[in-house]
């Protein structure tokens, strides 16, 4: 392997965008000098100097995260293809663009990539679960299929790619994956931290160990304060009801999370490492094995990942794979994580990676205090490539504290995007029973979003009206003090965070049209909803739930609950009545092509919603990775 480096790592990814303002995300090897050039709007192609709208933050010795933020003062035309290219000065100080570099970014006959700001919210694709080693297809690999086939005509391109939850599993590392990221850190330099009360001083301990794979539940302190901690937060041990908790291989550093993003976003950096094969014992050197050929298959796909990353606005928000499982899920949960200086960095650094790889990009006025600090911490490691402990520390308190990871857009109808996981209606007085996933002050502020709106798009990751028998399977855990068990994280979970919600989606001033798009489950399923009798001008609700994008359930497990949630909660069952939501009628949606009468759909992919002018579905679909697409259609009755 040579020591050359390609200028672009990854990106550019089209983030926000709107008439008077388009925002895209890239890595480079090295800071760049950047314009746009944008064909389509007036003049036929506008040029304009980027470095007044660009924020370039140095996160290794050879990468370079590129903010580019571009203001525009005659809004852009709507509903049309907006040709773009993001050039870049070589060394010869000679203009180069991306695209022509890796042709593979553009749709076929087309030299660039093209963008179209649609005057309405009408068309969506959304999606969770991103897991690289789910040994299923990736559904940003069918969005891009499916985009591909329509992409000629503006007015077929989705309005945007809402990617709700676990856009990366920080807490659910295959061995080669780890392998991997260890090798890009090492490659491009990524900068290097300090870690307190832990078995290793310094990030650069972890990498290229393999007596570290599988294995990293033992870096924790021993400690009999510290067992909670050990057990709940990196325990790797089976959970009955759903799925493994496997932290085996954790995330740790900033540098860590950083490189993940990079190898799960673009092709680029995977040809830029070796990984070799790890030493381990048989058991464990065949399920590397075996997990490598499923990541290989992953960064098959990454290429056309790229490509509709290129092309479609995408929109994020945060779960808890993007930091940790069951992050946040009890009061106890946090006192055991946060109380701790490892831990509390682990989650921290998390959260570091999403401001820097998502959650700018949604909203960088919201973003300006802490992308601010996060500036003045990477400059520490400019001379020595250690990140400075202190400031490090200083930064992860502002993000811990923050409460500006929600995000509204102004669109037709209005997208309010929620924040289930830091905002929390924490139980004081029993520790151990699930938060709520919004307290009331971060609900009242939803409720504000919302008032005088006709209609209205929620992102909510997990389900506001989930599966009753599920939700009843974790009330029942939590009541025997297990939440932990079963992930008991739904809305209804919280006796005050389930009454507000549902007085906020019933309340007189707020819209008449909810579309409730959510993932975090692993399945698939829409609910229609709507006030019962005796209710006059009752809202009308949709819940529709696309999981995941590479995730699946357990197969027999699903059919299993799937029947049993229609026998036990059929519309005369008096078991509706002892739910939270007994006065709120719900009707499933039959998936078609079920043929024993599913109501949950088990398939990999990205869900894709229409809208019609009053802002209802007039299309719901899951768009299979395996190229078997399901329409959801109401159940006569």
């Amino acid at each position: 392997m040579t020591d050359f480096l390609p200028d672009i790592l990854a990106g550019p990814l089209l983030r926000r965008a709107e008439p008077h303002r388009v925002v895209w995300w890239l890595v480079a090897s090295r800071p760049l000098t950047l314009q746009l050039l944008l064909d389509g709007a007036e003049p036929a192609m506008s040029c304009h100097d980027l470095m007044p709208h660009l924020v370039c933050l140095p996160i290794g010795r050879h990468a370079f995260i590129h903010l580019i933020d571009v203001p525009f003062e005659t809004p852009l035309p709507q509903d049309v293809r907006l040709r773009y290219d993001l050039q870049y000065r070589d060394p010869d100080a000679v203009w180069q663009s991306p695209f022509s570099m890796t042709p593979t970014l553009c749709y076929p006959g087309e030299a660039l990539p093209t963008l179209v700001l649609r005057s309405r919210l009408d068309d969506v694709l959304h999606g969770s679960c991103r897991k690289p080693h789910q040994a299923c297809g990736d559904g940003l690999v069918r969005a891009d299929e499916w985009v591909e086939a329509g992409q000629a005509e503006a007015l077929e391109r989705p309005a945007a790619l809402l990617m709700t939850g676990d856009q990366i599993y920080a807490d659910d590392v295959a061995g080669p994956m780890l392998s991997a990221i260890h090798a890009l850190v090492v490659r491009l330099g990524l900068h290097d931290e300090p870690l307190e009360e832990a078995a290793v001083s310094h990030g650069r301990e972890l990498a290229g160990r393999d007596d570290l794979l599988y294995r990293r539940a033992h870096l924790l302190p021993d400690q009999p304060s510290n067992e909670a901690l050990r057990d709940k937060f990196f325990g790797g041990k089976r959970k009955p009801v759903f799925t493994t908790a496997n932290a085996e291989n954790h995330l740790m550093t900033v540098a860590e999370m950083l490189a993940m993003y990079l190898l799960v976003w673009s092709p680029v950096p995977w040809t830029l490492i070796e990984v070799a094969t790890p030493s381990l014992e048989a058991e464990l050197q065949d399920r590397y094995t075996d997990e490598a050929r499923v990541v290989d298959a992953f960064v098959a796909g990454l290429p056309r990942v790229a490509r509709v990353l290129a092309h479609l606005p995408s929109l994020m928000i945060f779960d808890d794979h993007d930091v940790t499982d069951d992050w946040n899920l009890t009061a106890a949960w946090e006192v055991a994580v946060y109380s701790h200086p490892f831990s509390r960095r682990i989650v921290g650094n998390a959260l570091v990676a999403y401001l820097l790889c998502q959650g700018w990009g949604n909203d960088p006025d919201k973003m300006n205090a802490p992308l601010h600090e996060a500036g003045h911490w990477l400059a520490t490691a400019s001379e020595t490539g250690m990140l400075d402990a202190a400031a490090h520390d200083g930064l992860i308190d502002h993000l811990l504290r923050f409460t500006g990871w929600g995000y509204t857009l102004d669109t037709t109808p209005k997208l309010v995007v929620l924040d289930t996981r830091t905002r929390r209606w924490r139980s004081e007085r029993r520790l151990h029973r699930p938060s709520g996933l919004m307290d009331w002050e971060a609900l009242c502020e939803f409720q504000q979003d919302v008032l005088e709106q006709p209609s209205v798009v929620i992102v909510s990751a997990a389900p506001i009206f989930g599966v009753k028998l599920i939700e009843g399977i974790q009330r029942l855990f939590t009541l025997a003090g297990k939440p932990l068990m079963v992930d008991a994280e739904n809305w209804m979970a919280h006796r005050g965070a389930a009454h507000t919600m549902l007085n906020i989606l019933r309340h007189r001033r707020t819209p008449q049209r909810y579309v409730i798009l959510s993932g975090d489950v692993h399945y698939s399923f829409v609910y229609a909803l709507s006030l019962r009798r005796g209710h006059q001008d009752s809202p009308r609700m949709w819940q529709i739930t696309s999981s995941g994008l590479k995730n699946t359930f357990p197969e027999t497990l699903l059919t299993w609950f799937d029947r049993l949630n229609r026998w036990l909660y059929a519309p005369w069952s008096p078991l509706n009545w002892l739910t939270k939501r007994r006065r709120i009628a719900v009707i499933p949606w039959r998936p078609e092509g079920a043929r024993h009468g599913e109501r949950l759909w088990n398939n990999a992919g990205i869900g894709r919603v229409r809208l019609n002018e009053q802002g209802e579905p007039s299309e719901i679909v899951q768009l299979g990775a395996d190229a078997r697409d399901t329409r959801f259609r109401p159940i006569r009755r």
